[in-house]
């Protein structure tokens, strides 16, 4: 059987057109909401008991809006890739590789108001590599390779499972690429990613703290012609 990263039998229902109309709603309710000073997470819960909805379409909601100043202080540190020559990027490597596994599993995607591109797929501490890890991989790196980037760092969580073995993947797959690939699993990825240039996530903690960042993932999605849901 061939694992699909990301995929819920009950998405078809929680992201229907009717569905999603209901989200945009409920979405201008939490924007409101956080715009005003409460936190997101209760802003969600108490939206999403209104609106009745599941645990999968709240999610969506969180992962999918931001405050006004957490918008305008991403759109003030995003890098853009005609803009990469040259230099090194810093990639939050689970992050990064299980949104492009997501996408090549046919999964939902979904395109949020800072303009990164997130998905649903919760690991918890557990990983495991499935079909489509080596090609997700792949797809990252000849992105960077089209940037003609000069080196990349990729940091992988230590506590996740499977991280040496995406180590190894990653470091056989990268040995083709013209630029410097240094990949470090460590156990402080996020806190070494606040002080970086050129950080490559769309974890919402690391983007308000890192020096700037590169939309990676939205640029891989362009190149396939993906098509993302929005919930705003």
């Amino acid at each position: 059987m061939i694992a699909k990263r990301g995929c819920v039998p009950e998405d078809e229902r929680n992201f229907s057109p009717e569905s999603l109309k209901q989200l945009k709603t409920a979405s201008g309710h939490v924007l409101y909401l956080i715009n005003e000073g409460y936190d997101l997470k209760q802003a969600c819960t108490f939206v999403g008991n209104h609106f009745l909805l599941s645990e999968r379409q709240r999610l969506a909601i969180m992962r999918s809006v931001a405050t006004r100043d957490q918008l305008e202080g991403r759109r003030k540190r995003l890098v853009p890739f005609a803009e990469l020559a040259g230099q090194a990027v810093w990639i939050d490597g689970f992050n990064t590789v299980i949104t492009l596994e997501v996408m090549l599993s046919d999964s939902i995607l979904f395109s949020c108001m800072d303009g990164t591109v997130r998905d649903l797929a919760a690991l918890r501490g557990t990983y495991r590599i499935i079909d489509v890890t080596e090609p997700a991989v792949r797809t990252m790196l000849d992105c960077l390779e089209e940037a003609q980037v000069g080196k990349v760092h990729i940091l992988l969580d230590e506590p996740v499972s499977n991280s040496g073995r995406l180590k190894t993947l990653i470091a056989e797959v990268g040995e083709k690429y013209s630029f410097d690939l240094d990949i470090t699993v460590r156990k402080d990825v996020d806190r070494v990613l606040y002080e970086k240039e050129n950080v490559v996530s769309s974890d919402s903690v690391i983007l308000d703290r890192c020096r700037s960042w590169v939309n990676l993932n939205k640029a891989c999605l362009d190149r396939y012609g993906v098509k993302c849901l929005r919930v705003w």
